[in-house]
């Protein structure tokens, strides 16, 4: 298979071809990818700054009919496209069909969106006059999205920009091209006009700051690292540029005493290993008061060890392989460190499985510390460590003890602490009982600290972004 990069409303095949690695058998290559270069990328933002009046001005029954038209595809090849995220990403057969019908449900959502345009008809303190507020289009949007969630962090980054009449330039990661290229193609026969929406794939290293930088992109949507995220951040305001970042987490999944156990290990076994650790929202510390604290442990790794690991297509796998050779020597370093600093690890080793791939078994490390590398830095993988606290008041502080601020949990059948955590958990994204990661397509989405940067994304508070507020006054 050859995935081409659309520029203009054509396809080009440039560069030579990357090819797209299997993680769970590298003997399988699902296909190549053309690469683009400083040419395509400079001829793609041509062709949307081309674009972008054109489709400022369409109307909400034609951006209702793109998006509804490219949300009942996604449905409909959901198996098929699932295969192929499953294939080429290594999440679970079962993720991948529901990261897919989520993408479905993110471009239907926002087919409704697009017809649900709003604004304000205020009377002004002046006699006479009428003040009007709209929301208008901020022009052309790059769009930068990472590997773990090939198609739904591009269908919830392009989606929102389209239901608000933006041309957009989109730049998926090296790793996972197939998912980009199906998308764009389901895209380009939505009916959009030529140069609405761009996919060019090639280096990051070359493409994005590129893309970034061009005066005529009009703001930038990043999902990624935080040492990149930081870099694009200084980018754009020195272009005073708008920008939105979604970068690291360390999130914390507080267990109390009261916590209905196996609830509580369902939740942490899930945020922790589930997607095989890949998210951002993964529950990577395990905050544990210590009178349920080795009844805990003790069922985590019971639950750790049945997990069963393998190829992403089988139906008995519940975590496939990591993504890639190079997260996977990551993974493996941070256990050795986490060892190395005093912690007593569980599982974490590399597995040796009939096929081929990027496998290592789920790691639970315990008697940590909050002062450990393992518990200070995203290690982005099937890692989590434990930390015994005394009580509900050293957990919310431990909790809280950290740069990032994306999503954390609680496990506790007390009304008071639950109320409580809510309130002052300092992070974007809240749970009760519930795992750190999985979130609804309909509900914003971000952090705080050094998590997220900018306006939300998903639901309606995406306007935030992809929209410029503009006030009108007339005098008749």
């Amino acid at each position: 298979m050859e995935y081409r990069n659309l520029i203009g409303g054509d396809w080009f095949a440039c560069g030579t071809g990357r090819a797209n690695v299997n993680p769970s058998d590298v003997t399988d290559i699902i296909g190549h990818a053309a690469q683009a270069g400083e040419g395509e990328l400079d001829a793609a933002i041509a062709a949307a700054h081309a674009a972008a009046p054109l489709w400022a001005a369409s109307t909400p029954q034609q951006r209702f009919d793109a998006l509804d038209f490219t949300g009942a595809e996604l449905l409909a090849r959901k198996e098929e496209l699932g295969r192929l995220l499953s294939r080429e990403e290594g999440k679970t057969l079962a993720e991948g069909i529901g990261e897919v019908a989520r993408a479905g449900q993110i471009f239907k959502f926002f087919a409704g969106e697009a017809l649900r345009q709003t604004g304000d008809r205020l009377a002004s303190v002046r006699p006479g006059v009428e003040v009007e507020v709209t929301r208008t289009p901020v022009g052309v949007v790059g769009l930068i999205t990472p590997w773990n969630f090939p198609i739904a962090i591009p269908a919830w980054k392009i989606a929102p920009a389209l239901a608000h009449g933006n041309a957009v330039v989109l730049k998926p990661a090296d790793l996972v091209p197939g998912c980009a290229h199906a998308l764009v193609e389901i895209l380009s026969c939505a009916g959009l006009p030529a140069g609405v929406v761009n996919l060019v794939m090639g280096r990051g290293s070359e493409i994005g700051p590129r893309l970034v930088s061009d005066a005529r992109v009009d703001a930038i949507s990043f999902t990624g690292s935080v040492p990149t995220g930081r870099g694009i951040a200084a980018a754009c305001g020195a272009a005073m540029k708008k920008v939105q970042l979604e970068m690291g987490g360390k999130n914390p999944m507080v267990v109390l005493d009261d916590a209905d156990l196996d609830l509580a290990v369902a939740a942490c076994l899930n945020g922790a290993f589930f997607s095989t650790g890949q998210r951002c929202t993964a529950s990577s510390r395990l905050i544990v008061t210590e009178g349920v604290h080795d009844r805990f442990v003790a069922a985590l790794t019971a639950a750790m060890r049945d997990l069963p690991v393998g190829d992403a297509l089988d139906p008995a796998t519940q975590m496939g392989p990591v993504v890639d050779a190079r997260q996977l020597e990551q993974n493996l370093d941070y256990v050795e460190i986490a060892r190395a600093e005093g912690g007593t690890v569980t599982g974490g080793e590399r597995l040796v499985l009939d096929k081929d791939g990027f496998y290592m078994a789920p790691a639970l490390i315990t008697e940590t510390t909050p002062d450990m590398r393992i518990n200070r830095e995203e290690v982005f993988g099937p890692v989590a460590s434990v930390l015994r606290v005394r009580d509900y008041d050293e957990a919310l502080a431990v909790a809280n003890d950290t740069e990032f601020g994306l999503s954390a949990g609680i496990c506790s059948t007390s009304l008071k602490h639950a109320s409580h955590f809510k309130a002052n958990a300092r992070a974007g994204m809240v749970m009760v009982n519930l795992p750190t990661a999985g979130v609804d397509y309909h509900v914003p989405f971000g952090g705080t600290k050094g998590s997220s940067y900018g306006a939300r994304e998903q639901g309606t508070y995406a306007a935030e972004f992809y929209t410029t507020v503009k006030t009108a006054y007339t005098l008749p």
